[in-house]
């Protein structure tokens, strides 16, 4: 149950984005290595989250996994090389149980970023799901888990004011880019199709909404760049042409997935070479790994704010937030309070609803035989009156034993539920074990039609 949960991962709080970025997965073939590391692992669930303020393992292994600790085997698959004695433990972080349950609370409601209750993480951790979802790697547990994270999420956004203000990365980006527009009006690029952009997008349009063809959205697909921009009414371009001939623009907001940078030397000398107002355009690179050569930016001055930028920005508006983020804490501690019983409920409510279907079936069995042998000349209303009776019964009786299932399952030490069937008749053992499965299998296949 929840003590099956784990996440292993490094995040802001430890490092540079430079650091994370060497830990974050690349190429097309992502799905087919988190499945493969899942079964080396022995992990019976696997969910791989990627920001640019994290990068984090989240899974399930089952009783039959041997406890361990997996950060080396994790640090290995991300960076690619073997880690050496104590840098796997010095370089990412673990949880385990109810404390990776809780992790994951604070981590979608906003509450583990750097900008407090910043919104574009519930997104992420959202997508993060149904990447996991469609790869078959999510199951009965992580379903839970992420649908737990998702509703705490919701509630603290609903229930405070966490997420009122500028709280995003996206949004203190934005707001350097009004900043620069408001002092020398022009045009802003936005590359790349993702929530990132198409949130910074959103921002100032509403902020310039008088404003035509403000906003010049490429991509290295030229159709994600149209479909985005015919929602702002912004101009589209591929990124090739971008880079053979760049448009003129003030400033320009660059967040891809790409692992080196795009806007090299070159595109940078004619990109600078070409915003109307005569001045170097400002240049926001939310890429991790970087999206614009630093060093090209240095030798032909141009002022480039990194992800690193963006994040001190948070850090410093971090502690007067946290001042904000009691009753959020306080959502996220009822949630931990509800987590077992919910994982218990979801898990073994099909074995409870066994037990309970076994003591129905032998009274019923038990009153067939009464009217048989002893009560053949009874009527139908009485026959009817006596088998209500009994079912009654049969439910008041299998309440005790099903009251006490209940506290194996939630407060028991590991094994209680084998235990308490291996005191059972052996027939009436494997029926409920039966009917656990079917639970487990009854969850993945409602997860496949939804999907």
């Amino acid at each position: 149950m929840v003590e099956d949960l784990g996440i292993v991962g490094i995040s802001w709080r430890q490092n540079d984005s430079e650091a994370l970025a060497g830990f974050s997965l690349s190429g097309n073939n992502i799905g087919e290595r988190l499945a493969r590391f899942a079964e080396r692992a022995e992990l019976s669930e696997l969910a791989y989250l990627e920001t640019c303020n994290r990068v984090e393992m989240i899974f399930s292994s089952t009783p039959e996994t041997t406890t361990r600790d997996i950060r080396p085997l994790v640090y290995e698959f991300l960076t690619g090389q073997s880690a050496k004695a104590g840098e796997a433990e010095r370089s990412l972080k673990a949880w385990r149980g109810e404390g990776a349950c809780e992790h994951l609370f604070l981590v979608a409601a906003g509450l583990d970023s750097a900008a407090v209750g910043e919104t574009e993480i519930v997104g992420q951790v959202n997508a993060c799901h149904e990447f996991s979802k469609n790869l078959e790697l999510s199951g009965p547990r992580l379903e839970l888990l992420f649908k737990e994270a998702l509703r705490i999420a919701a509630e603290v956004r609903g229930e405070t004011a966490l997420g009122e203000g500028r709280v995003s990365l996206a949004e203190i980006a934005v707001n350097h880019i009004r900043k620069r527009i408001q002092r020398t009006p022009g045009r802003v690029a936005l590359i790349g199709v993702s929530p990132m952009t198409e949130r910074s997008a959103m921002s100032l349009k509403t902020k310039f909404s008088d404003e035509e063809n403000l906003l010049i959205i490429v991509n290295r697909t030229l159709h994600k760049a149209q479909t985005l921009a015919s929602k702002f009414g912004a101009e589209a371009m591929s990124l090739e042409d971008f880079f053979q001939d760049p448009p003129a623009f003030e400033a320009l907001l660059i967040a891809t997935g790409s692992d080196r940078p795009l806007l090299t030397g070159s595109v940078l000398e004619r990109v600078a070479s070409k915003a109307s107002s005569g001045q170097p355009p400002l240049l926001i690179d939310m890429g991790v790994p970087a999206n614009i050569d630093k060093s090209a930016c240095e030798i032909l001055n141009l002022k480039r704010l990194g992800i690193d930028d963006i994040v001190s920005e948070a850090k410093t508006n971090r502690t007067a937030r946290l001042m904000e983020t009691a009753q959020a804490r306080h959502l996220v501690d009822e949630a931990l309070s509800r987590i077992h019983d919910r994982f218990a409920e979801q898990l073994y409510g099909p074995l409870l609803g066994a037990l309970q279907n076994r003591f129905q079936h032998t009274a019923k069995e038990g009153v067939n035989r009464l009217i048989k042998k002893d009560l053949k000349g009874l009527g139908k209303h009485e026959r009817e009156a006596i088998e209500n009776w009994a079912e009654v019964l049969a439910r008041r009786f299998a309440h005790i034993p099903t009251l006490g299932l209940r506290g194996l399952l939630h407060n028991g030490p590991e094994g209680s539920l084998e235990a308490f069937l291996k005191g059972l008749d052996p027939k009436f053992a494997d029926e409920l074990r039966l009917a656990l499965s079917k639970s487990s299998k009854n969850l993945t296949d409602k997860r496949v039609t939804e999907s």
